[in-house]
């Protein structure tokens, strides 16, 4: 058996292994998709970097406060808020 043989790393004990990892790696290609796309502080074509530092707030404020984080915003912070509710407030 060779060390790199397909039969040793296919078992179903890494299965759970390979789904974190895949979960990780998007995680992280879906933001670095984002971050070229559509930051306004990533220029990727010549002309945009010749330009320089662009006072944009607009835009910055755009890219900051994305559709995920208004929503965010008004859901409550709890874990698991029946069970704080029970415990805390008063009968």
């Amino acid at each position: 058996m060779t060390p790199f043989s397909v039969s040793r790393w296919l078992r179903p004990e890494v299965y759970p292994l390979f789904a974190a990892m895949s979960v990780a790696i998007g995680i992280c290609s879906f933001q670095l998709v984002r971050n070229i796309c559509i930051n306004p502080d990533v220029r990727v074509n010549k002309v945009a970097r010749a330009a320089g530092v662009l006072e944009n707030f607009e835009e910055g404020e755009k890219y900051a406060e994305h559709g995920f984080r208004k929503f965010l915003r008004k859901k409550n912070h709890e874990i698991m808020p029946s069970i704080n509710s029970f415990f805390t407030s008063p009968k």
